[in-house]
């Protein structure tokens, strides 16, 4: 991540807190993140030198222009100073910066069946302690292969108490 994308981030982040839009921004920002990785060949078209920049303006006001104000802005600057293929950073960064002031920490844990809200709550308060943190944002992602248990994965570090992973460590006790 550039420095850059940190100052686009912290410089909204500001804005945002400063007119209490900082949720607001941070839903529209993960959707524009998610409209940008979906669709990689937008990112290609607006970074084109063969597009004007007014064009590319337009283009962002179109897809984006229902969103947050502050967040369209960014978006436009972003793209008149040619950095718009910073714009997943820019999120993450500000994403980051939004955990951060509410003490959250945003976790994925994989599981064989959907979790449900108790168990949601259960896993937040436990793991949340461990990394002093208040609470947890989890994703749950469903993935079979566990065969039971569970796995979470918070930044870098993975917690793992799935079954298979239980198997695979017997395994090589075993032959080792």
């Amino acid at each position: 991540m550039s420095q850059a994308s940190e100052r686009y981030a912290l410089a909204l982040f500001e804005i945002a807190n400063q007119h209490g839009t900082s949720e607001e921004v941070e839903a529209d920002l993960r959707e524009v993140k998610k409209v940008f990785v979906e669709n990689p060949e937008l990112l290609n078209l607006l970074g084109s030198p063969k597009l004007a920049a007014e064009n590319k303006k337009n283009i962002i006001s179109e897809l984006f222009g229902q969103g947050n104000g502050y967040v369209v802005n960014t978006l436009q600057l972003l793209t008149e100073r040619g950095r718009l293929d910073e714009v997943t950073d820019v999120v993450d960064q500000y994403i980051g910066l939004a955990n951060e002031a509410k003490g959250i920490e945003d976790a994925k844990v994989y599981s064989v069946s959907p979790l449900t809200e108790e168990e949601r709550a259960s896993i937040s308060a436990t793991f949340a302690k461990k990394i002093g943190k208040q609470s947890l944002r989890i994703e749950n992602i469903i993935d079979p292969s566990l065969i039971g248990g569970l796995r979470l994965q918070v930044g870098t570090r993975i917690y793992d108490s799935s079954i298979s992973s239980k198997l695979e460590r017997l395994q090589r006790q075993l032959i080792g």
